[in-house]
């Protein structure tokens, strides 16, 4: 995974480009009623339920607007909420509160959206040793909220991107030769280069399974669109070889059924693609 160094640097590159994107020269709507010393106080009011997310993140996203607007939080990350709820109050220059407040709302609302959808999926999988994993299938420039989403809901990270894990997919598989002839390129490409990154092999059948156990070095295999007989036969090819994670049209009514193959991960990419905003608002306070 990527160091808490380069997520904080993701995180500030979104705050900076959502503010770039929403104000441009200058948010002309604050600036031509509101006067530049007129101080107010708004309060974040939940009109859903689900799982908060983002709460951290709007503090960032204020500090980086006005340093000197402050935050009184009430509801923590990862704090189931209901209609009514006030998750904070945010205080401070009124046009600062009004350039903040759409990214703000944007951020949170989809990754509440993201940490409800995962914990529901979390809470699935109770009584199991199965984990809960994200995917690469996120909103382009918005990853690193999503993927922290998903935490908050009690999920786990797989990889960030390309350059932080190795998965050779069907398609590497494919142009490389095949799956030996792949892992046998990308272990000497990585000593080649010096890298220290782990090794995850998708299976498509249990040939590929058993082609795979005959390499050494694999971290992970990806037992993708398998049924569930199946599935039980590729965890018991597999024993403690390596871990096993299953993908692909895995759902909530299917997700358990899957754990209870035994596989170690479950990875899904509808926790991210496929949600609906939580309903928030940013409520100015007389």
């Amino acid at each position: 995974m990527i160091s808490e160094a380069q997520f904080q640097e993701e995180l500030l590159s979104i705050i900076q480009n959502g503010i770039r994107e929403d104000i441009g020269p200058g948010d002309y709507s604050s600036l031509a009623c509101i006067p530049s010393t007129e101080m107010g106080k708004a309060k974040l009011l939940v009109k859903d339920e689900g799982i908060i997310a983002g709460v951290e993140f709007a503090k960032m996203i204020f500090k980086h607007v006005d340093p000197n607007m402050q935050v009184e939080t009430f509801i923590e990350d990862g704090t189931p909420v209901k209609y009514g709820d006030v998750v904070f109050h945010v205080s401070g220059s009124s046009q600062s509160i009004l350039k903040a407040e759409r990214l703000v709302l944007n951020s949170m609302q989809r990754m509440s959206a993201i940490a409800t959808k995962t914990n529901s999926y979390v809470r699935l999988l109770e009584g199991t040793q199965t984990k809960v994993l994200d995917t690469r299938k996120t909103t382009p420039g918005f990853r690193a909220c999503e993927k922290w989403a998903v935490k908050i809901g009690g999920g786990e990270n797989h990889r960030f991107a390309l350059y932080d894990m190795i998965m050779l997919k069907d398609n590497h598989n494919d142009f490389a030769g095949g799956i030996t002839q792949a892992i046998s390129k990308t272990k000497a490409y990585l000593k080649a280069h010096n890298l220290d990154l782990k090794i995850i092999v998708e299976a498509r059948n249990l040939a590929e399974i058993a082609e795979i156990l005959e390499s050494e070095g694999v971290y992970r295999i990806l037992i993708d669109n398998f049924n569930f007989e199946d599935t039980k036969t590729a965890v018991q090819m597999i024993g403690n070889k390596c871990l096993t994670e299953s993908s692909g049209n895995i759902n909530e009514k299917t997700i358990r059924d899957y754990a209870m193959c035994g596989v170690n991960y479950i990875s899904s990419g509808a926790l991210t693609h496929s949600v609906y905003n939580m309903d928030l608002s940013l409520k100015a306070i007389d």
